[in-house]
C-alpha cells in the first residue's frame, strides 16, 4: 500500500499491477468453474450430472446444504487484518464451490440462466469504470449508450414517436413501481406535490400477475387492498377484458379513482400474454394508464414471428417493462422501463437539484442527466450489457435465440406428453418458455392436493443431487413442477430431466 514519503513526496501507485495480479488469480478459479458446467453438459442426457468429490452429494451444479450447515462450513467473519491475495483467493474458491452454477445445463429453476463471455466482459468494464449514470458529466459515453439502447428497444415494441425511449432500472419490480409513480403523477399532476390527497386510487392487474404490483402499492401509500385482481381465462391464463371493464366501473361507483392497469407479457407461472388490444380499449374509454409488465416475456420482441403473435397491441401501452437478463442471457441486472412519450416520464419525475443537475433542458431529447427520469440517483449503467451483447452477437442472433428457446420448450412438452407418467397443465401452444406438469404414474392424478404437492416438492429436492434444479408452484391440485428452458438448453438435457424425474420418484416410492 502506498504511503506518503518525506517532504511531501508520495510513493508511486501500483494499482494496475495489483489489479492484474488479482484478476489473474481469480481467473484461474472462474474459468474452471465455467468449464465444469461445459463438461457436465455431456452427461445430462443420462439423467445424472457428473459426480464431483465434496462434502456432500455434489455435481457441477451445486453442493447443496441447509442454511445452518452451510453457515458452519463457511464460517463467515470480518477480519481485523485483511488476508491479502491469498485470503481472497481462498475465499473465492469457497464461494464458487458452494454456489449454484447457473452455467450448468441443469439450472432450470428461475426465469433466468447463465450469462455468456461478453456478459463477463461487460461486468468487468462497468466495475473498471465504476461511475454513476446519473449525470452526463461523469458518464458521457454510458449516457449516450443508454439513450441509444432504450430508443432502439422502444422502436422494437412499435413506439414510433420521436419522444419514445426509456430508462434502465434495477429490475422488473423497479420498472413496474416506477411506472405506477409516473402514471399517477401524469394523470393527476397535483399528487406530485400534495400526495394522494382525497383520491382513493385503484390499480387493476391480472390474477396471475407478479407480486411487485402489490408491493409498489404498499410502498406508495395506495394500499394492497386497492390492487384489484382481474379474473383470467382458465384455459389460457389471460386477463379477461370484460372483467376488467366490469371491475373498473364498480370501482368508480364506489367513489374510487381507477388510474392504472397492469397487463402482463409472460406471467411468472404459466407464461401467459394478456390481450393487449382489448385491454387498451378499456383503458382509453376510462382514461387509464396501460402498463405492460414484459419483464419475462417482453424479450420475444426480438423475433418478428413471436412479436406479432405474443405482443400484438403492445404499442398502445403507455409504458412497458422488459428485462433482458431473464430470457436473453444478458448479465443480471439489466432491465428497462420504456415509454411511448418520455416527456411524461420527465414531467412526472424531475425535481430541482442544483447541486446535481446543471444542464437546463427544455425538451426531453435534450435530457442527458438521466436521473431526472427515474427515482434513482445512484445508477449503474446496466444498459451497457445489452448494448455490448447486441454489438457482439447482432439482432439476428437474438431472434434465433428466442425461436430456439420456444422450440426447446415445445420439445420438452412433447417428451412429457409421450410419457404416460406425466400430466401437463401448460396452455398449448406454450405461451412462453416454462413448462408446467405433475408426476403421476399412469397419468392418473389424484385429488389429494397435499399428497400431490408433497410428491412434487420431494422429487424437486431429490433432483438437486443429480444435477438438476427446477422450481414448483402452487396449483388447485397441489404444487406442480415448473421448468424454464432457454435458447441454450440442449435437448439431451431435457431428455435427461425426464429420466431423472422418473428415477427420483421411483427411489422415493412414488
Amino acid at each position: 500500500m502506498a504511503t506518503n514519503g518525506s517532504n511531501g513526496v508520495e510513493a508511486p501507485l501500483n494499482r494496475a499491477d495489483e489489479a492484474k495480479e488479482l484478476l489473474t488469480a481469480i481467473q484461474s478459479l472462474i474459468i474452471p468453474f465455467i468449464h465444469s458446467a461445459d463438461e457436465d453438459a455431456a452427461t445430462k442426457h443420462t439423467g445424472h450430472g457428473l459426480a464431483i468429490l465434496g462434502g456432500g452429494p455434489r455435481t457441477a451444479l451445486v453442493e447443496h446444504h441447509p442454511p445452518q450447515k452451510l453457515e458452519s462450513i463457511l464460517d463467515l467473519n470480518v477480519p481485523k487484518q485483511g488476508g491479502g491475495k491469498e485470503g481472497l483467493v481462498e475465499f473465492v474458491g469457497m464461494l464458487l464451490g458452494y454456489s449454484v452454477n447457473t452455467w450448468d445445463q441443469g439450472f432450470m429453476d428461475k426465469l433466468y440462466g447463465s450469462t455468456n463471455a461478453v456478459g463477463l466482459v461487460s461486468e468487468l468494464l462497468l466495475a473498471t469504470l465504476n461511475t454513476n449514470a446519473h449525470v452526463y458529466q461523469v458518464s458521457p459515453v454510458l449516457t449516450l449508450i443508454e439513450k441509444h439502447t432504450t430508443r432502439f428497444l422502444a422502436h422494437l415494441f412499435g413506439y414510433a414517436s420521436p419522444h419514445a425511449g426509456g430508462i434502465s432500472q434495477p429490475g422488473g419490480s423497479a420498472s413496474n413501481s416506477t411506472a405506477i409513480a409516473i402514471a399517477r403523477n401524469t394523470l393527476y399532476p397535483s399528487t406530485k406535490e400534495l400526495g394522494n390527497g382525497a383520491h382513493r386510487f385503484t390499480i387493476f392487474t391480472s390474477a396471475h400477475s407478479h407480486y411487485s404490483i402489490e408491493k409498489a402499492a404498499q410502498m406508495f401509500g395506495l394500499g394492497t387492498r386497492n390492487v384489484i385482481s382481474v379474473p383470467v381465462d382458465e384455459a389460457t391464463g389471460q386477463m379477461l377484458p370484460e372483467e376488467l371493464e366490469r371491475l373498473v366501473k364498480e370501482s368508480k361507483c364506489r367513489g374510487e379513482t381507477p388510474f392504472f392497469v397492469n397487463a402482463t407479457a409472460g406471467t411468472t407461472v404459466l407464461g401467459s400474454f394478456d390481450p393487449f388490444q382489448s385491454i387498451s380499449t378499456v383503458c382509453k374509454v376510462h382514461n387509464l394508464w396501460l402498463h405492460i409488465d414484459g419483464s419475462w416475456g417482453g424479450s420475444v420482441v426480438f423475433n418478428a414471428s413471436y412479436r406479432s403473435s405474443r405482443l400484438k397491441g403492445a404499442e398502445w401501452a403507455d409504458s412497458i417493462a422488459v428485462t433482458p437478463h431473464k430470457m436473453l442471457g444478458v448479465p443480471m441486472t439489466c432491465s428497462f422501463l420504456l415509454g411511448r412519450d418520455l416527456r411524461q416520464f420527465w414531467g412526472a419525475m424531475r425535481l430541482d437539484a442544483g447541486y446535481l443537475f446543471h444542464t437546463a433542458a427544455t425538451d426531453v431529447g435534450e435530457i442527458y442527466d438521466l436521473a431526472e427520469l427515474t427515482p434513482q440517483c445512484g445508477r449503474r449503467a446496466d444498459s451497457l450489457k445489452m448494448f455490448l451483447a447486441l454489438q457482439y452477437y447482432g439482432q439476428e442472433y437474438f431472434s434465433d435465440f428466442v425461436a430456439r428457446a420456444y422450440s426447446n420448450a415445445e420439445y420438452f412438452l412433447s417428451l412429457l406428453k409421450a410419457n404416460r407418467n406425466f400430466v401437463s397443465i401448460s396452455p398449448e401452444p406454450l405461451p412462453c418458455l416454462q413448462v408446467c406438469f405433475y408426476w403421476s404414474p399412469g397419468g392418473k392424478l389424484g385429488k389429494d392436493k397435499e399428497a400431490n404437492g408433497k410428491v412434487t416438492a420431494d422429487v424437486a429436492g431429490g433432483l438437486i443431487k443429480r444435477g438438476f434444479m427446477i422450481d414448483f408452484a402452487p396449483g388447485e391440485l397441489g404444487k406442480f413442477f415448473r421448468v424454464v428452458v432457454n435458447g441454450n438448453t440442449r435437448r439431451g438435457t431435457l431428455e435427461g430431466l425426464v429420466k431423472a424425474v422418473g428415477e427420483v420418484a421411483g427411489e422415493l416410492g412414488y
